[in-house]
């Protein structure tokens, strides 16, 4: 998967969420709750978003590397998100 499309992937779970977010209007090097109004449980919800949309495990201590969506895309990169 080619950053782009991952990047488009992360931004699907997170509209599921928050479904007011436009693509178009967020920078992939912005701290993301900075850009989009999300609080705790909201952010708790795109966590586990991610774990069943790119099947992997996310620790809670892994949570403070997920800030932009660049750090995600990498961190997802990282734990073997390739389709």
């Amino acid at each position: 998967m080619n950053h782009q499309n991952l990047l488009h992937d992360v931004i699907g779970v997170i509209r599921m969420i928050a479904p007011e977010v436009e693509e178009s209007e967020l920078s992939a090097d912005v701290p993301l709750r900075e850009q989009v109004d999300l609080d705790s449980m909201d952010w708790l919800n795109v966590i586990v978003g991610f774990h069943e949309r790119f099947h992997v495990e996310i620790p809670e201590a892994d949570y403070a590397k997920l800030v932009t969506l660049s750090d995600i895309a990498a961190y997802l990169r990282a734990k073997g998100v390739t389709r």
